[in-house]
């Protein structure tokens, strides 16, 4: 899947409610049935064409996830059925059908009776000849596929057989009809109204009372919508109520109505709000339920303490750089014992640096002090042809700002980096994603656009605060958002990334596709190679990031050309959709994870996100961004954080700052968690540490909370075993043969388990 979103919170918005508006039983259910054919051939449109000779194929999935493996192009799905004409009596609006589609990797057509009636999410409401104009190098894969029509459009056949025809093309990597829903239906109330929960996250007022803004927008052209709005506050164990607000409405066509609610919560205990809007005429009711943030973290302390990775890689000859993570009341005082030769560390910042050229492993003694105490710990470092040790922790570009990333924005981040406190738990990289390229000049050297006068400066400036700084770009003549690409530059580029000072490289296959619309494994890996060799001439450490989208089973040959990390699937979005369908199907990855060879499963979608300039506040629920650190972390994967590092709220800097749960991603031992038990209703990874102990991730897969139950057996663990609840960072007692955990919907808990 490509990766470019111009999606609006409030577009967002009424999809989501869109798609989880309750079904009438006259609504036509397009889930099953569907024919599919690879190809192309707008004969395929008409409804009188035979297609029983093609495939059965669901609409819910990828088609590489129903056999139709590493296929790239156009292919058309085909279904037919019936609209009844009592669907226009059961609604509210009776102007309007709306066909549903799910999403669609990467570029659409929908004809409806032989006739064009959509393209890439676009209605078309008059005539129009098809053509191949719809296929976009960017892709719209991310957009969910909503055709609307009159009810007197002459292309619905009312009580007769419809016969409905997608024709796809898709760019590379997975392709197809995905995600939900799959329906014919009358536009309602719920097109046109929806609560908007995203724009700002809750706030926390004190230790005991919590703020949410919220708004309610019409989006109706013609009708101003008036009601009952009804909003509670109720504690997940036991259901109580602690809060409720009633009150009469109106909001106007075309215009939204923003308000605020504030109401005593404890903020170590989960709860959810609920909205109502009853409307007056209709009785019809749009709700909408937004989690609580509830803080696991316990509080940092004033007493020293060391945090981060306890190894560190470095080629002989490379520059070093490392900043130690520490927290406790200022002012801290660093200093480390038997450094390599060459290296030095800044007393006041932490910071270790230098060039060293004697390979082999030193164990350095840390420590930092402050008036209250001094904290201790062993750093090893290994001077090697290894780097990236543990997975990288840090900060991308693209989940917030996506094509709209400047010097500022990134140098701005870079000290919120720090002055967020997070750098103190190890959060190191700052890295620009796509939207910084010009051009290639007449000596064939890479040049910035004007967002980014001085690329020198601001990767000085990010290693001054003992930040790395990471840069984008694509094998392919054009980046993703249409930027240059590397195509033929390699040795130029990479050269130039040194000379700058660049630490880390995303390597977006993007164009490539172009040279190569089918790839074969050798050409899968052909353009890695050769950058390969380029960053391996210039004398800098520079982490290589592969991205793309797991084509090949890129786990099994990525260390073969070198890369440090490798994405293993498409883009992530900020829906429990993406989320689990992403993070549960890394298993298969696990064997290839090996200290500088790590499987990544994309960036975080927790706090602000928005892929442009509108961002929104993430629509994962508490707990369904607690099981994203918590899968993460077990995965051992690379953690960029995607959102805008100024507004950081009190729960997300909790969520990324337990340094317990980042120990576990940050293992020194570098394996990946395995999935022990595959239910239904829930999972259980367990994941191998260094001292021996096992992390243990219990996810509930349901809306309910559940009871889980996990043997010892399937952990691989004998005789008493003392119990750890990581995100607590508190003791749970000893256990033998199993142990029980009340897990929250879409929520994880998470345990470390030590020989008693």
């Amino acid at each position: 899947m490509k990766k470019i979103f111009i999606l609006t919170s409030l577009v967002a918005l009424c999809l989501l409610f869109a798609c989880n508006s309750k079904k009438t039983a006259s609504d036509v259910n397009l889930n099953k049935h569907w024919k599919f054919m690879k190809g192309d051939d707008l004969a395929w449109a008409l409804p009188g064409f035979n297609d029983q000779k093609w495939d059965a194929l669901l609409p819910d999935k990828p088609w590489e996830d129903q056999g139709i493996k590493d296929y790239d192009g156009f292919a058309w799905y085909r279904i037919k059925t019936v609209i009844p004409a009592e669907l226009k009596e059961s609604s509210y609006f009776k102007d309007s059908l709306r066909i549903s589609l799910g999403k669609i990797d990467d570029c659409d057509q929908v004809f409806l009776n032989g006739e064009l009636i959509g393209e890439n999410g676009k209605t078309i409401l008059g005539s129009k000849v098809p053509g191949n104009e719809f296929i976009k190098e960017k892709g719209f894969w991310y957009l969910d596929r909503r055709y609307v029509l009159p009810v007197t459009d002459p292309r619905i056949r009312w009580d007769k057989e419809n016969v409905i025809a997608v024709r796809v093309y898709d760019q590379g990597g997975l392709g197809g009809m995905f995600a939900s829903p799959f329906v014919i239906v009358m536009v309602d109330m719920q097109d046109y109204l929806g609560f908007d929960l995203t724009e700002d996250a809750f706030t926390f007022v004190g230790d005991t009372m919590m703020k949410k803004k919220f708004s309610i927008h019409n989006t109706s052209v013609k009708e101003n919508l008036s009601g009952s709005l009804v909003i509670k506050v109720i504690l997940n164990e036991n259901g109580n109520t602690i809060f409720e607000r009633k009150s009469d409405i109106t909001i106007k066509k075309l215009s939204k109505l923003s308000d605020s609610i504030q109401f005593k919560a404890d903020v170590s205990k989960p709860a959810k709000v609920l909205f109502s809007f009853i409307e007056k005429r209709s009785g019809k009711v749009i709700a909408a339920e937004n989690g609580i943030p509830y803080i696991l973290t316990p509080k940092i302390t004033d007493l020293p303490k060391i945090n981060g990775a306890k190894v560190f890689g470095v080629r002989p000859w490379s520059p070093f750089l490392f900043k130690i993570p520490a927290t406790g009341k200022s002012p801290l005082i660093f200093k480390a014992e038997d450094l390599p030769k060459g290296l030095k560390i800044d007393s006041v910042t932490g910071i270790i640096s230098g060039v060293t050229g004697r390979k082999g492993e030193t164990m350095v003694h840390i420590s930092v002090r402050n008036p209250l105490g001094i904290a201790t710990r062993d750093l090893k470092i290994l001077v090697g042809n290894m780097i990236s040790l543990t997975p990288p922790l840090g900060w991308n570009s693209w989940n917030c700002w996506g094509l709209s990333v400047s010097d500022k924005k990134v140098r701005q981040s870079a000290e919120n980096m720090m002055s967020s406190g997070l750098a103190d738990h190890g959060w190191t990289y700052i890295n620009i994603d796509d939207g910084w390229e010009d051009k290639h000049d007449k000596d064939g050297t890479i040049l910035p656009n004007y967002k980014f006068p001085n690329m020198k400066g601001l990767c000085d400036y990010i290693h001054s605060r003992g930040l790395k700084i990471g840069i984008y770009s694509s094998p392919g003549t054009k980046t993703c958002g249409g930027y240059e690409g590397s195509y033929t530059f390699e040795e130029k580029d990479a050269a130039m990334y040194a000379g700058w000072g660049i630490d880390y490289l995303k390597y977006d296959w993007c164009s490539y596709g172009n040279i190569y619309p089918k790839p074969t494994l050798d050409q899968l890996k052909l353009p890695y190679q050769v950058m390969k060799r380029a960053l391996r001439k210039v004398n800098r450490d520079i982490h290589f990031s592969l991205c793309q989208y797991g084509m090949g089973d890129v786990w099994k040959w990525g260390a073969e050309v070198d890369g440090n990390s490798w994405r293993t699937t498409g883009d992530i979005e900020d829906t429990w959709e993406s989320l689990s369908g992403i993070g549960f199907i890394q298993d298969s990855c696990s064997p290839y994870a090996r200290p500088g060879r790590w499987n990544d499963p994309d960036m975080l979608v927790v706090g602000y996100v928005g892929w442009g300039p509108s961002l929104h506040y993430t629509r994962l629920t508490p707990d369904e961004q607690y099981t994203h650190i918590t899968l993460w972390s077990l995965l051992s994967a690379p953690m960029l954080i995607g959102c805008d590092l100024s507004q950081i709220d009190p729960f997300t800097f909790n969520l990324l700052a337990n340094d317990e749960v980042l120990a576990i991603d940050q293992d020194p031992l570098g394996k990946q968690a395995t999935r022990v038990r595959s239910h239904e209703n829930y999972q259980i990874w367990v994941k191998e540490l260094e001292d021996g102990s096992k992390a243990v991730g219990i996810f509930n897969l349901t809306a309910k909370p559940l009871n889980i139950i996990a043997e010892l057996n399937d952990l691989n663990l004998k005789g008493y075993q003392i119990m750890r609840d990581v995100w607590r960072q508190k003791d749970l007692g000893i256990v033998q043969l199993n142990f029980e955990m009340n897990v929250q919907p879409h929520g994880a808990a998470l345990l470390k388990l030590t020989k008693k």
